[in-house]
C-alpha cells in the first residue's frame, strides 16, 4: 500500500505549534506562525502566481545564502523578507518533511526568546 500524501498546511501546523508557546494568525491572506506574536514561518500557497508552496523562514545570517547556493531546487529567497535573510522552502518538489522540520525549529530559535529557544533542539 502506497504512503499517503501528506497535507502540506497540515503538517506546517503540526509542526509550528507542536513548539512552546506558538500561534497561528493569518495575516496578508495567509497563515503565519509566531511566537511572542513575532512571525517565524508563513505559509504561502502561489503567492502572486510564482506556482509554489512553499514556507518563508525566519533562519540565522547566511543559512540563506548556503541553503539557496547548495540546493536551489528545494530552497529560494523570498519576496519581501529575503532582503532580512529569511529562507523560501518549497513543499511542492518532495523533499523530505524531516528537512523542513530542522528548518521550522532553526526559524523559531531565531525569533523566540531565549528562554524558549533553549527548549528546541534544530536537530
Amino acid at each position: 500500500m502506497a504512503a499517503r500524501k501528506k497535507n502540506p498546511l497540515d503538517e506546517t501546523r503540526r509542526l509550528c505549534l507542536s513548539l512552546p508557546e506558538t500561534t497561528e494568525k493569518v495575516a496578508w491572506g495567509s497563515p503565519t506562525f509566531r511566537v511572542k506574536d513575532r512571525i517565524f514561518v508563513s505559509f504561502v500557497m502561489n503567492h502572486h502566481g510564482d506556482g509554489r508552496i512553499a514556507l518563508w523562514c525566519n533562519a540565522p545570517a547566511g543559512a540563506q545564502e548556503e541553503l539557496v547556493g547548495s540546493d536551489p531546487t528545494h530552497f529560494f529567497r523570498p519576496a519581501y523578507v529575503g532582503c532580512r535573510g529569511w529562507v523560501g522552502v518549497r513543499l511542492d518538489t518532495g523533499l523530505d518533511w524531516g528537512v523542513v522540520a530542522m528548518v521550522v525549529r532553526e526559524a523559531y530559535r531565531v525569533t523566540a526568546p531565549k528562554r524558549l529557544a533553549a527548549l528546541v533542539e534544530c536537530a
